[in-house]
């Protein structure tokens, strides 16, 4: 039984156990959130994380993800902008510490951060370790091992690298890169010690059964944070008129997601408030320990005020320290 494995042997759940999971009829998925609930307070505790994500360097990004709208492939709505002066960066830093979070993450739209980039981001870096108590967070693309450990030695404390999806369906998303190249920087990441970031986006056309393999092939990456994105299809990508999932198959995912991977924190990040809709609160009660509070990328987030006052509803504390 699942729930014997997971909460009284503390052993890891198979690949057919979450198949079957995720065949469960709907009047069943009340048992699957309680049991991921339960899941959450014994390997991670009570609590949720909240993180704030800036995009400091938009579009003409050369790779071609089909999801994404800063690729310079595709005719999108997304203006490209260079990279924020490090003073910017720090006031929504700033505004992000006083809304609640924990972490701040500096975001660029690039293959990887060329030197000059690089050096800019990490005067960013420097501001913010001196000058807020947040933890920061980059996601910059590929990096070299230089870079990796430079990033680490000015303070970066995690990271961002999504592998996006599981192995078999990557080629149908991409073509630019592989997912080999993904699991480089991440692999990479994990030498230097910095805490790796690492999840995607579901709802990209794939099939139930590789949303499930996605699931454990995360769980053999080892990453400490798992960010769940939900496809919001973006006009001009090819991914436009992508169907997104149905609100409670969204939860009853986050759920089997909690169970594979028990020990992880689980981050409902872009798209949650187009795929969940009122279900949010179900989200993290289902399995998810950290949102992304405020605006992503290049799509607006809800108010923080309202995620807010959805925690205070769930009476879910909000967590600043990694304790386990």
């Amino acid at each position: 039984m699942v729930s014997e494995k997971l909460l009284e042997k503390e052993e890891d759940i198979t690949f057919e156990d979450a198949l079957a999971l995720a065949e469960l009829p709907a009047e069943r998925l009340s048992e699957l959130i309680s049991l991921a609930r339960k899941v959450t307070l014994k390997y991670k505790g009570d609590g949720v994380f909240l993180r704030s994500i800036i995009s400091a360097q938009t579009g003409n990004c050369p790779e071609d993800c089909s999801f994404c709208s800063q690729s310079a492939h595709f005719d999108t709505e997304v203006e490209a902008h260079p990279l924020m002066a490090a003073e910017r960066i720090l006031g929504a830093a700033r505004q992000a510490e006083k809304m609640g979070a924990m972490d701040f993450c500096i975001v660029i739209s690039a293959k990887g951060p060329t030197p000059r980039i690089f050096k800019k981001v990490l005067e960013a870096v420097d501001l913010l370790c001196a000058e807020t108590n947040l933890k920061v967070g980059c996601s910059l693309g590929d990096l070299t091992r230089e870079q990796a450990y430079e990033l680490r030695d000015h303070g970066v404390w995690r990271y961002n690298h999504n592998v996006e999806t599981c192995r078999s369906h990557f080629p149908s998303i991409c073509t630019t890169h592989s997912y080999d190249d993904r699991l480089k920087t991440a692999l990479l990441v994990k030498e230097t010690g910095m805490n790796l970031c690492s999840g995607g986006i579901l709802g990209m056309g794939e099939s139930i059964r590789q949303r499930m393999e996605f699931a454990f092939e995360i769980r053999d990456l080892d990453p400490t944070w798992v960010p769940i994105n939900f496809l919001d299809p973006r006009p001009g990508t090819p991914f436009e008129n992508l169907e997104t999932i149905e609100p409670l198959e969204a939860v009853k995912t986050i759920s089997i997601f909690r169970l594979v991977l028990p020990d992880k924190i689980i981050m409902t990040a872009g798209g949650r408030e187009v795929t969940l809709r009122d279900l949010q609160a179900m989200g993290l009660v289902a399995g998810a320990n950290a949102m992304i509070l405020g605006n992503y990328l290049t799509t607006p987030g809800r108010s923080p005020k309202d995620d807010l006052r959805m925690l205070d509803d769930l009476q879910m504390p909000v967590r600043k320290e990694i304790l386990n």
